[in-house]
């Protein structure tokens, strides 16, 4: 299968193939927030090592060789090059970039790019100040950056900056503990999404038995079900992000049942079974198009892990096409409520 085009990626590697900077001979380059595409297989995927939180590009990196690291343990001065593609919101891209310069060696290379209208010029910038002067070219429609050999290292801003992004709290008088632990750059960071309340608002209590939550974020729907919903006897999480899962399972540390976190790929199915399952659906991947196949993927896999009678309840935008997805693969399907451009649907297993 051919590897999907990514301009961002080829703008990375531009520099390389122009032969403006050279690959190191020694020790592993470091990538963080790794993509796999058709201009990194020409690279020596044994010296390559990544970062990637995202669970259908950490499988895809994984299946060409590339080993995966702990963003959050990576070792300090240790690599000649770092490459970096920084995500769109800016605190998660400062700390990122702050630990491209932590990790890299004192003599290396940070090199970044960004899509022009993802931030590129405010990225750059953000790269000047932790390293001085950076170089620069436009290429794809993108701009990629990379600091000088023996950089003038801001050592107490990289220090700072590490931090931009750290877990927090934030407070919500919906919620029974009165706040969440949440952290930018995942989905709805710093407030409840508006469809996922839509959904908790209308959930009987009468779900029971075994319950998962598709595509949880950071747990608001699976604190909802379990604050309204008292016969459940245990939860499943299944998130793709492993920043949100991470902050679901501490959302949830003192639930009053069971609860299974899983940094899985619900596109790839799920392999449980469950009485019912709530989702709002992802409808982008990494970038800002609409992926109506993405939530079609989840009904498929909610209808495969329910049991016979078992319960869907689906929150959508209302102009996505969800529902010949729903009338395959249900016995029985209804409108619950329309409001705000969104829609709920439970859907009952035959």
């Amino acid at each position: 299968m051919s590897s999907p085009h990514d301009s961002v990626l080829d703008a990375l590697l531009y520099p390389f193939a122009e032969g403006l900077l050279h690959w190191p001979q020694a020790a592993p380059v470091l990538f963080l927030r790794g993509r796999e595409g058709a201009a990194l297989h020409g690279l020596p995927h044994a010296a390559l090592v990544a970062t990637q939180s995202f669970k259908p590009e950490a499988a895809r990196l994984e299946r060409i060789g590339i080993t995966l690291l702990d963003e959050e343990a990576l070792p300090a001065h240790h690599y000649p090059l770092v490459l970096v593609l920084p995500p769109r919101q800016r605190e998660e891209a400062r700390a990122l970039l702050a630990k491209a310069c932590r990790a890299v060696a004192a003599d290396g290379v940070v090199v970044a790019a960004v899509s022009n209208d993802e931030g590129a010029k405010s990225r750059e910038a953000d790269l000047k100040h932790l390293a001085g002067n950076v170089s620069t070219l436009s290429k794809y429609h993108c701009r990629v950056f990379w600091t000088r050999p023996q950089a003038a290292w801001e050592a107490a801003h990289i220090a700072q900056w590490a931090q931009a992004d750290a877990p927090r709290r934030q407070p919500c008088a919906e919620l029974p503990a009165g706040a969440f632990h949440t952290r930018p750059g995942v989905f709805a960071w710093d407030r409840v999404d508006a469809a996922s309340r839509m959904l908790a608002n209308v959930l009987p209590a009468t779900l029971r038995g075994r319950v998962a939550d598709l595509g949880a974020g950071w747990g608001y729907l699976s604190m909802q079900v379990l604050a309204r919903c008292p016969h459940i006897t245990a939860l499943d999480v299944y998130e793709a992000d492993a920043r949100a899962l991470a902050l679901a399972q501490r959302n949830l540390a003192d639930a009053r049942v069971p609860v299974h976190c899983h940094w899985q790929d619900v596109e790839r199915g799920v392999s449980e079974r469950f009485d019912a399952i709530v989702c709002n659906p992802p409808f982008h991947a990494l970038g800002r198009g609409d992926r109506p196949d993405i939530g079609r993927a989840f009904i498929a896999a909610a209808s495969a892990a329910l049991k016979s009678g078992g319960r869907l309840w689906l929150v959508a935008n209302r102009h996505l096409p969800y529902e010949d997805a729903l009338g395959s693969g249900f016995a029985q399907v209804r409108s619950v409520a329309q409001d705000g451009g969104f829609k709920i649907i439970e859907a009952v297993k035959a």
